[in-house]
């Protein structure tokens, strides 16, 4: 190898020259100095012969010196994508050519398939498409034809500016339209329900409807009590009070009315009581603000009658300006007849029942209702008993005694068998009380009172409770008590047997009045009433 300590340079041995590279010369000499430098310093090492140890060189200058690994992961990105670009415009030919192919099968002739934008711009093989080559190519707006592009876009996406209008001007006709339709929609519907609302019309009745149900506006009540007030003065007179009486007739009557109210002037008759009996009777004069009145009187006496009083009233609505506009007339009374008797052959009385409840039951039950014995009360009654059952006479009659109970057996006993009762079965009875003298008076001490009730008894585990009571009961027998009648045979309920006794005998028929108050009759009659 050449010696180098002895350079004419005065460099250190073992270094090239550390002075610029003349600007003479050229980069091949200047790469062919930098090797034999790089030569010179290099370790030694044995080398076989006839070979010598070649130097790997520096890159060319002809390389581009700033490329780095971004710019060619850009370059293989432009080359992937203008290869993806290539193959689809492929595909698009192909698929327009057979739908071209398609279409002049049908029609019978031959269409000419234009060559495609991606076509045109798809890159030469052996040419290395660049970025802006493989950018795909813009829609071409206002082409029409084969020429023109129709971009669909993906899942998710919009439509394209000139689709997107169109959208929104198709959302914006449907919502319009939609609401134009609401809205007429529910002018119709009020239409029809304000029509119909106003073609409804309410009932009216006729005369003969207002004169069935008293439906009127004339004030009843008010000429009513106008019209006893009259009655009660027109009959009580006295020849000392015949001044004072006439001054107070004068203020109800009109001007020609009698003004004695049809007195001569002699005898004396007082009026204990006069009430409106419920008659009214138009005053076809007055039309709608006239009626007579009829008004029953009873006098001190005990003689009883009616008048019928003409009562005028000026204001309707207010019930004022009245006045009697005419003499009065004596009628009868309400003509009374006779009530028909009650058919009770269907009924069966439990006999055995009857003496349970009236010994065990309704003994203890009405001495605690007669004194409102409230902690009494709740061992006779149920828990949903009424308050008329619980509440009792609170002292006003005293000493009860329970004369006679007949509990009706369930409908379909027949006569002469056990009745039976499910628990819970509710059981109507007649009973008849005597209540007997007591409190303060002395007066009350000898005075027996016979009073009936209907109560209804519930059959519970614990045995028989009382649920209600009312008073009155009907009387069977019916007709009149002021004319005498033919006797007619009562109709009085079946006795059912008590549990392993015969049927009783029919009891002999007893005078009138014979029977005292307490004394018992048998089951088998007819209540007392």
């Amino acid at each position: 190898m050449t010696d180098h300590s002895s350079s004419a340079d005065g460099a250190g041995e073992g270094w090239p020259s550390q002075q610029p590279v003349p600007p003479q010369l050229s980069a091949e000499a200047a790469r062919s100095q930098v090797a034999a430098a790089w030569v010179r310093v290099a370790p030694q090492s044995n080398v076989p012969p006839g070979q010598v140890a070649v130097p790997s060189l520096p890159p060319r200058a002809d390389r581009p010196a700033g490329e780095s690994k971004k710019e060619k992961r850009e370059q293989a990105k432009a080359e992937r994508k203008a290869e993806y670009e290539r193959k689809r415009a492929a595909r698009k030919a192909e698929y327009e050519s057979k739908q071209a192919a398609r279409a002049s099968r049908k029609g019978g002739g031959k269409v000419s398939v234009p060559a495609t934008s991606a076509e045109a711009a798809a890159p030469t093989a052996g040419a290395a498409p660049s970025a802006a080559q493989a950018a795909p190519a813009p829609a071409r707006s206002g082409v029409k034809g084969p020429d023109a592009r129709f971009d669909v876009p993906r899942p998710g996406g919009r439509l394209p500016s000139n689709g997107r209008s169109t959208h929104v001007a198709l959302r914006a006709t449907l919502l319009v339209t939609t609401c134009a339709f609401a809205l007429g929609s529910c002018g119709v519907t009020g239409l029809v329900i304000g029509r119909s609302s106003v073609s409804v019309k309410p009932a009216a009745l006729d005369d003969k409807d207002l004169d069935r149900y008293r439906l009127t506006d004339f004030p009843v009540q008010s000429a009513a009590v106008f019209a006893e007030e009259y009655a009660s003065l027109c009959m009580t007179y006295a020849p000392e009070n015949t001044d004072k009486r006439r001054e107070s007739l004068a203020r109800y009557i009109s001007a020609g009315v009698d003004r004695d109210c049809g007195w001569n002037g002699k005898g004396k008759q007082q009026v204990k009581q006069a009430n409106w009996d419920g008659t009214v009777e138009e005053l076809p004069e007055y039309g709608k603000n006239g009626r007579y009145l009829n008004i029953q009187v009873t006098y001190t006496g005990g003689r009883t009658t009616t008048l019928s009083v003409p009562v005028y009233v000026k204001d309707l609505a207010g019930a004022s300006g009245l006045r009697i506009v005419g003499n009065v007339g004596e009628m009868p009374l309400p003509v009374r007849d006779t009530a028909p008797a009650l058919e009770k052959s269907e009924e069966v009385v439990d006999q055995e029942l009857s003496t349970q409840l009236k010994d065990q039951v309704l003994a203890g039950y009405f001495k605690a209702w007669a004194a409102s014995d409230t902690t009494a009360l709740t061992r006779f009654t149920t828990p949903d008993a009424t308050p008329a059952a619980v509440s009792g006479l609170a002292g006003a009659l005293t000493a009860p005694v329970v004369q006679e109970v007949q509990a009706l057996a369930p409908e379909g006993t027949e006569v002469g068998k056990k009745a039976t009762y499910a628990q819970g079965q509710a059981v109507p009875a007649r009973v008849t009380v005597v209540w007997g003298g007591g409190g303060a008076d002395d007066a009350k001490a000898e005075v027996a009172l016979k009073r009936s009730y209907r109560v209804t008894v519930v059959n519970t585990a614990q045995g028989w409770f009382i649920k209600d009571i009312h008073g009155g009961v009907m009387d069977p027998t019916g007709g009149r008590a002021d004319t005498p009648s033919p006797a007619s045979p009562t109709a009085s309920p079946t006795v059912a047997p008590a549990s392993g006794a015969s049927a009783p005998a029919a009891p002999a028929a007893a005078p009138s009045g014979a029977a005292s108050p307490a004394s018992p009759k048998p089951a088998a009659s007819a209540p007392a009433h």
